[in-house]
């Protein structure tokens, strides 16, 4: 079996947390993972945000994700969670020591049509990083929007995050099939999505993610293998799409 790239994960809560991660790879077979930072909100909370709106303020300890990536630099790629409610230099300023921007309207509350929001795509751009987009099903934070926001930036490579806004998003996956620079990341979706993600977007744009700890790794790979997909799919898909998207490809 060919090398396993985990495009979403997170950090979890509590001492430990950063070994928690690694030992769950271990056991899973996953040899490497971007991580994002977690705990800004209580999932209730983010339920709520999700379904009726609202919005927090609270920084991401990108901090803490930094630390522990650096203690496996071979393994975990850092993204900057950015945070729209502050000035773009915040994110600017410590860039060049993370991998890529994740940006969500769940948390933040902040539409992707947003002068705040485009700030912080403008940096990445300059960077050469890949934005991860959490899309919700309301306007200005939708699969049309990232569509909008992506055509502004073509040479920024964006990630829809979960194939979508929910499990079934045929919706999503549509509209940014006509977009080169959006892939899709699978976290979260029904396997029948993945299938259908696949045909209509290619093997090239689908990137297989987790959404650890909130979704145990098992499952999500149970999930990708139940397609049982070609040898030469499943690379794709599980590594070396990873690998061109971060700029990891060897020669």
């Amino acid at each position: 079996m060919s090398q396993i790239f985990d495009f979403h994960a997170r950090l979890g809560s509590g001492p430990g947390a950063m070994d928690r991660l690694r030992t769950t790879m271990d056991a899973w077979g996953i040899d490497g993972a971007v991580v994002s930072a977690g705990g800004m909100i209580d999932v209730d909370r983010l339920s709520t945000q999700i379904i009726e709106g609202g919005q927090v303020e609270t920084d991401a300890d990108n901090e803490a994700v930094l630390a522990g990536c650096r203690r496996y630099p071979a393994r975990l790629l850092p993204f900057f969670f950015g945070n729209p409610h502050r000035e773009p230099d915040s994110y600017r300023g410590r860039a060049g020591e993370f991998r890529g921007l994740e940006i969500s309207p769940a948390v933040h509350g902040v539409p992707l049509t947003d002068e705040r929001t485009t700030a912080l795509v403008e940096v990445a751009e300059e960077i050469g990083h890949p934005v991860y987009v959490v899309c919700l099903g309301r306007p200005g934070a939708g699969a049309v929007d990232l569509v909008t926001l992506a055509g502004k930036f073509p040479d920024v490579t964006f990630v829809l995050g979960h194939c979508g806004f929910i499990g079934i998003d045929t919706y999503a996956v549509n509209k940014i099939a006509a977009v080169d620079n959006i892939v899709a990341e699978t976290s979260g979706s029904y396997t029948g999505i993945v299938r259908i993600a696949l045909e209509r977007l290619g093997s090239g744009r689908v990137l297989f993610g987790t959404e650890y700890p909130l979704q145990h790794p098992s499952v999500e790979l149970a999930k990708l293998r139940a397609l049982e997909l070609s040898p030469d799919v499943w690379r794709d898909v599980m590594w070396r799409n990873a690998q061109r998207v971060l700029g990891e490809e060897q020669s």
